[in-house]
């Protein structure tokens, strides 16, 4: 899969990403920091990439609003480290499969997670 990150997700999600075979694309190496966040969701559509964050209005608004997108994760945990973000990065992965993120956005939360449109509970 490729992932694109928003400026606020930790850099160091790139190596467990990679060492998994993934793509990268991050905001800060694109020199599009700063950008609105109707242009990061559009960026991540474009880009054929599940867009990763920590900024909950990705969740709550802006996956809803583009319904075409290719997943959107955010991490958003009460005190966020980098490895405790990482750490809920890699429960997600070792979960949800390419065919489960795409169109939906998820939120996960220190010990819970939300996903729109709900998954099927087959």
């Amino acid at each position: 899969m490729r992932f694109l990150f928003d400026e606020n997700f930790p850099k160091g999600a790139r190596v467990l990403l990679e060492e998994l075979d993934h793509e990268v694309l991050d905001f800060r190496t694109l020199g599009e920091e700063g950008a609105p966040d109707s242009e990061v969701i559009q960026k991540a559509i474009r880009e054929e990439a599940v867009l990763l964050s920590t900024d909950r209005d990705f969740f709550h608004t802006l996956g809803r609003q583009h319904p075409s997108h290719f997943g959107v994760v955010v991490i958003a945990l009460k005190q966020p480290t980098r490895a405790s973000i990482l750490g809920r990065l890699k429960w997600f992965l070792d979960h949800f499969a390419e065919p489960d993120i795409s169109g939906r956005s998820f939120q996960l939360r220190d010990r819970a997670w939300l996903a729109y449109p709900p998954l099927d509970d087959d």
